[in-house]
């Protein structure tokens, strides 16, 4: 008897195709051979493994009870650096997302010209663009969210522009055949389908952003990043994991209110949540 496949490939003999396969073996086999250029080493990666319980169970203390005031002032600083930030970004990015998308650009040249300017802005990370505005407007939380606000614009100016290239035009065409014109196709045509997207956008920009946030302090930018910094090269795991404790559950939340809102905007209001 001809044994039964559990799992077949959608190909006459049920198995991967060979270009397929051949793809995952060159990949695989460069990955390997230049493994050597990262300091990929794994007798050294294993030897570490007890190196790094041995450092996440002494996070495993009593915390300093008396630290948490300041903690709790710093973690507000960081939140409403990456909401003020988060919004900032939103206004720019809007009109730049439809700006570089095809079809809703008023010509190729302005897509073009946008798309290398948000490919600028994120060319860099948080971190290098903070050191340029500590350097041009001193110490706080402003370069911070300066630093935030810049690189969001290339990032959710893109995923904006990705979302509107995928709308259905048959809407667009609806709303545009009763007379309706560019701002009004754009605003009553392509935004409202791309919204749920927007929200998800949104939400994980401002996941992104907040982590983000944790380790601008670290050259001055303001928020919770100089204090964490500190702790781990101090040693000071009382504060290293109410620290750490904080920053997981202002994550959970965003994203509990992520799903919340998308599944508002999608399902209507009346759904379950």
């Amino acid at each position: 008897m001809t044994p039964t496949l559990i799992w077949r490939c959608p190909t006459r003999n049920g198995l991967p195709p060979l270009p397929a396969v051949a793809s995952v073996v060159t990949v695989l086999v460069a990955m390997w051979s230049t493994a050597s250029l990262v300091e990929v080493d794994f007798a050294r990666l294993i030897g570490s493994l007890g190196k790094m319980v041995s450092f996440a169970g002494n996070m495993f203390v009593m915390p300093e009870w008396k630290y948490l005031p300041h903690l709790l002032g710093k973690m507000l600083e960081t939140i409403e650096m990456t909401f003020l930030a988060t919004a900032i970004a939103l206004v720019v990015s809007l009109p730049l997302g439809l700006l570089a998308a095809r079809n809703a650009t008023p010509h190729l040249i302005v897509y073009r010209l946008v798309r290398d300017l948000l490919s600028l802005m994120r060319a860099l990370p948080e971190l290098v663009w903070a050191l340029v505005f500590v350097s041009a407007v001193g110490l706080g939380p402003l370069p911070g969210v300066m630093a935030l606000a810049f690189v969001t614009v290339g990032f959710m100016g893109k995923f904006f522009a990705e979302t509107i290239e995928v709308i259905d035009q048959k809407q667009v065409e609806g709303v545009s055949a009763h007379g309706a014109g560019w701002f009004q196709v754009r605003m009553f045509g392509m935004l409202p389908q791309a919204l749920p997207d927007f929200v998800g956008t949104v939400m994980y920009i401002l996941d992104h952003n907040l982590r983000a946030a944790t380790v601008l302090g670290l050259v001055g930018a303001g928020g919770i990043g100089y204090d964490l910094v500190m702790s781990m090269r101090l040693f000071q795991y009382d504060r290293l994991l109410p620290i750490a404790v904080s920053i997981y559950l202002v994550v959970t939340l965003l994203d509990r209110l992520s799903d919340q809102l998308r599944r508002r905007i999608i399902h209507g209001a009346k759904a379950k949540i």
